[in-house]
């Protein structure tokens, strides 16, 4: 069975893919259908709580370019406090920042974490970001070719598969996943080499 499975902790699947890629309907579907419990934790509930002051943002009195870092700071090391403390989360995100993935493969080093890529095709990617409005144009593309690039998954997912194919694969991979998973394996290496590259920042 994964590491961290006896420590108490909580356990994290993390849902990683473009904007637009399907994450949040794949995130609903398997808090569903999981057998436990599970939060469902993404970037996009905080912005639609209004955790962000939005509107002062967008009439350029505050810059996101400078509250930005410090921002997601603050979510990831709210996903380390929520797993530490018991919680199980899924969560959906873009890491598209250099440094982040390093950021979340130490503080996460003693969970079980279940790393999956979403994919979709560029074609899609552009027509759903289109059909959604809310997106600035062409931020699907760029992590379309971007998000993914030298990134090894615990699982993988083609998201325009029909939706319950992919939630019993997921599920049924999550279930027998193997030990040491992805982000224990990188853990292991940038925990005792932390200025190595061997794999992306």
């Amino acid at each position: 069975m994964a590491e961290g499975s006896d420590s108490g902790y909580g356990k994290i699947i993390l849902l990683h893919g473009a904007s637009s890629s399907g994450k949040s309907t794949i995130a609903r579907a398997l808090q569903t259908a999981i057998d436990a419990p599970f939060l469902h934790v993404s970037i996009d509930h905080l912005r639609d709580a209004g955790v962000l002051p939005s509107a002062r943002i967008g009439s350029g009195e505050f810059e996101w370019a400078q509250m930005r870092g410090a921002f997601f700071d603050g979510f990831h090391q709210s996903l380390a406090a929520f797993a530490r403390t018991g919680n199980n989360l899924i969560v959906e995100h873009i890491l598209d920042t250099k440094g982040w993935l390093r950021d979340l493969v130490l503080l996460f080093s003693s969970f079980d974490v279940f790393f999956v890529g979403i994919h979709c095709s560029l074609a899609e990617l552009v027509r759903r970001e289109a059909a959604r409005g809310d997106r600035k144009t062409g931020s699907a593309e760029h992590d379309y070719r971007n998000v993914h690039q030298g990134l090894g998954y615990d699982w993988e997912i083609q998201s325009e598969a029909p939706l319950e194919e992919n939630l019993l694969a997921l599920i049924q991979s999550w279930e027998t996943r193997p030990s040491p998973s992805v982000f224990a394996q990188l853990a292991r290496v940038w925990a005792n080499s932390p200025s190595t590259t061997s794999a992306p920042p």
